[in-house]
């Protein structure tokens, strides 16, 4: 068995955007531009500051950033670097520390930052540093360890990290070893399991960086694709792994990104990623089976060369943004049915890195 290594998934189209909702109709989004500075966008009922137009936030960065919203028109956004230190900046009202200055939090990475949040006025960013193995920042007040320290956890991984909470003081943790397996690390509000450094072994051998999302307490739904570029997928019901401990569901499909995953409600999920056509394709679990089927996939159109990414403000919301062959950002919107048509994308300016 082909046993593919960091260079095959740096073969596939990656994230080269994020995106945040911290309230109905409320969408921010970011991405580096071609001078790898920081770019925003907000839509509230109108795109700010405009259709195409992108407000400038600063910094020169090394990696895509990571943004999480922990209230109400409050967000923060992370991103390495020229030198690979993290680098933070927030918006509550006014940006933080300036329109376009950054606050250096320390550390050397070697992948993008995952930032998390499970409660008001709570942070937690994970990265690799340069010998892969995984590091923690964490915000309640202050920064833990110190401003520019980090925690180190463990692992030799060879993809960057996936990061996701199902309740307040829950953190779940995924990423792809050296033999690019999955592995697990979670904080349950005292302690890390299985140890402060030790990992558990999810099965499997992927070609692509983890999904993980969370639609309920005590759930979570990982995705990740296979040597064969086929979608797998394994939830935790709060009980036990499925299919198994180390055992793969196969959801079919030939993709060439890595997986975008997002639930808007309890048992529903919906996920996305690049064909071999470098179309949009998405699936849906709604509480009971996939649509359109095990196996099958829904085609959306478009031509891209990022992969997704998709985010929900509502029950039944879903926003999904990528990168044209133009690098210029590309918007789909579903609300009962898609915008602006089953195939069409709206186009939102911009020139950004797709590297």
């Amino acid at each position: 068995m082909h046993i593919p290594t960091a260079r095959s998934l740096s073969l596939l189209h990656h994230a080269a955007i994020t995106s945040v909702s911290w309230s109905r109709s409320q969408l921010d989004i970011f991405g580096l531009g071609t001078d790898n500075q920081m770019y925003h966008k907000t839509w509230n009922g109108a795109w700010l500051p405009s259709q195409t137009g992108w407000e400038a936030i600063g910094g020169v960065f090394a990696s895509i950033p990571s943004a999480v919203s922990w209230g109400v028109n409050r967000f923060d956004i992370f991103g390495l670097g020229t030198d690979n230190q993290m680098y933070h900046k927030a918006w509550n009202g006014a940006w933080y520390p300036s329109q376009t200055g950054w606050e250096g939090l320390g550390g050397v990475f070697s992948s993008p930052p995952k930032a998390v949040s499970w409660g008001a006025d709570r942070l937690d960013i994970f990265g690799l540093g340069t010998d892969n193995q995984m590091y923690h920042k964490a915000w309640s007040g202050s920064w833990y360890p110190s401003q520019t320290g980090w925690e180190a956890l463990g692992g030799v991984f060879s993809s960057p990290p996936e990061a996701v909470s199902w309740s307040p003081n829950r953190l779940d943790i995924f990423g792809l070893g050296t033999d690019n397996q999955m592995y697990h690390k979670a904080w349950d509000g005292k302690s890390w399991y299985p140890s402060v450094t030790g990992w558990e072994a999810l099965g499997g051998v992927f070609s692509s960086p983890p999904a993980a999302v969370s639609w309920g307490p005590n759930r979570l739904d990982i995705f990740g694709l296979g040597t064969d570029n086929q979608m797998y997928h394994k939830a935790w019901d709060g009980n036990a792994w499925y299919p198994s401990a180390t055992g793969w569901e196969a959801l079919g499909g030939t993709f060439t990104s890595q997986p975008a995953v997002v639930s808007w409600g309890v048992n529903r999920l919906d996920i996305f990623g690049l064909g071999t056509d470098n179309q949009m394709y998405h699936k849906a679990w709604n509480r009971n089976a996939w649509f359109p089927s095990a196996t099958a996939w829904e085609a959306l159109g478009g031509v891209f060369n990022s992969a997704p990414e998709v985010v929900s403000w509502d029950n039944g919301r879903l926003d999904i943004f990528g990168l044209g062959t133009d690098n210029q950002m590309y918007h789909k919107a579903f609300e009962r049915k898609w915008y602006p048509s089953q195939t069409g994308w709206e186009a939102i300016g911009g020139v950004f890195d797709s590297a």
